[in-house]
């Protein structure tokens, strides 16, 4: 096993947006994917007020990441989960809200970095490409059972393919004699299927395909439809979620969700906000924020990032605000 490294994307700018919701004492901040820690390390150096619930579903991150934050002692708590289930995971905890809850979408460092996960298109692996290796299906399993239609589906959708049907009906046609079960078994295949002209642009050929199979395998557009929202109704009033995304899919969910919690509900002709009618949370960012150039350069894996972030300003609906200073207090280690 190859060792993992980390380079956390947009750091500076990260702990910027969430230093305001996290000045007071006893703040809670959530990283719901807390990989191999480093957003989790910055904000536990320098917001030393705040304690940080990490959540992955790698129990293999978790464990890396509670040895490296150990230090901290009991102002981290790890938790096996998927981000989704952040509501689960603070009423585990006895919190009634969280203070800011960041998201870093898409796969670790960690995940593409260890061979035998199969995540990279780079190495000859097992065909996996589950975040969580301990439950759900392959890749390879996948594969080798998933109609054409399906797959021509999933390499469409999420990998935005060009050649989905193509690429869908040879390995239909390659499973029936010998089932796949690792990367440069497909890799192959989509060297031999996409046309050399298509090759030659858009980087390396192989990387649409394991895209779409990662996030197919791991159901994560499905899951990050539930998770923001979720999200956006666990924070306190300026408490703040912050969310770096590495695909247009990804950014489209979460802009269309931050769009919906700051809309403001009213006729666009009328001269005055009534009472009661403000929207409870307002944008921070200014659309996307990017990556510069230098730091693209130091770390090309934040090329692609775009940084969205929202602060709530008033409760929510029926909300009866934080209470109980007991919720403030978390276990230490790790949860589930």
């Amino acid at each position: 096993m190859s060792s993992p490294s980390h380079a956390p994307v947009l750091l500076d700018r990260v702990v910027a947006l969430l230093t305001p919701a996290l000045e007071a004492p006893g703040s809670v901040y959530v990283d719901c994917t807390l990989g191999l820690g480093g957003h989790s390390e910055a904000v536990l150096e320098r917001l030393p007020q705040a304690r940080v619930v990490g959540i992955d579903r790698d129990p293999t991150a978790l464990e890396m990441s509670r040895e490296r934050l150990a230090a901290h002692g009991e102002r981290f708590t790890a938790v096996h989960a998927v981000y989704d289930e952040l509501p689960e995971v603070l009423a585990s905890l006895r919190l009634d809200h969280a203070d800011a809850v960041f998201f870093d979408l898409g796969v670790s460092s960690m995940q593409l970095d260890v061979r035998d996960r199969g995540f990279a298109y780079s190495e000859d692996a097992p065909l996996d490409m589950r975040m969580d290796p301990t439950t759900g299906q392959t890749a390879a399993e996948l594969l080798n059972t998933a109609t054409p239609q399906e797959l021509t589906r999933i390499l469409r959708d999420y990998g935005e393919e060009k050649f989905a049907s193509k690429i869908a009906r040879e390995v239909v046609r390659r499973r029936e004699s010998a089932p796949f079960t690792r990367s440069a078994e497909l890799v192959e295949l989509l060297y031999a299927t996409i046309p050399a002209p298509a090759r030659r642009t858009g980087g390396h050929p192989a990387k649409r395909t394991f895209q779409a199979l990662r996030m197919a395998v791991n159901d994560e557009l499905a899951v990050l439809r539930r998770a923001i929202p979720a999200a956006i109704e666990s924070i306190g009033v300026g408490g703040r979620v912050v969310v770096e995304s590495y695909h247009s899919l990804e950014d489209r969910l979460v802009k269309r969700a931050f769009t919906d919690a700051t809309r403001l509900d009213v006729p666009p002709d009328l001269p005055f906000v009534p009472e009661g009618a403000e929207p409870a949370l307002r944008l921070v960012t200014r659309g996307a924020e990017q990556a510069d150039e230098h730091e693209i350069a130091e770390n090309p894996r934040a090329a692609s990032v775009r940084l969205r972030a929202v602060e709530r300003v008033l409760p929510a609906a029926g909300s009866t605000g934080p209470s109980a200073k007991s919720s403030r207090h978390l276990p230490p280690g790790v949860v589930r």
